[in-house]
Parts: C-alpha cells; structure tokens; sequence
C-alpha cells in the first residue's frame, strides 16, 4: 500500500493527518513538501485538479483530499477498508 501526502512546512492539518495514520499503524508516509520543492507544485496541482490546500493524500494513487476528508472516512470507518485494517 502507497500512502502519499502533499505537505507544506509549516501545516497543523498536514500534521494532524499523519498522527491520525500512525495512529492507524501507517508508518511509511512518502511526503512532498511543495514549499521546499517548488518543481512538486506543478505535479501537485495536476493530480488534485488544482487543489489549493494541503495536505492533499493519496491512498494507492486515489486521490482522498485533506484532512478533514480522511477524518470523515475514519468517522464512518471507510478509512480502514482502505487502509485493509479489519
């Protein structure tokens, strides 16, 4: 499984989505920082349709949204189906 974060350096909810995936035992996060990088910005905007926000997550390449999005997932347990947490 491929979990892939679109992150800036200074982001509370950047921050709060990784802690909510390691709380679900997902320790191998590939994160792009699109502030340090700027050469991620174009692909960042290309494969979240020009989101303007982060973080923007990636579960295998399904595009999940920002924080609160996955929150929502977690609330109604879609977020484990996703992850393979039974």
């Amino acid at each position: 499984m491929k979990i892939e974060m679109y992150t800036k350096t200074v982001c509370p909810y950047c921050t709060k989505a990784k802690n909510l995936l390691h709380l679900k035992g997902i320790k191998d996060i590939i994160e792009y920082n699109i502030e340090t990088n700027p050469e991620l910005r174009r692909d960042f905007l290309k494969r979240t349709n020009g989101a303007k926000t982060v973080p923007q997550i990636f579960i295998d390449d399904i595009l999940v949204g920002g924080f609160d999005n996955l929150s929502a997932l977690d609330s109604t347990g879609e977020l484990n189906k996703m992850l393979q947490i039974f």
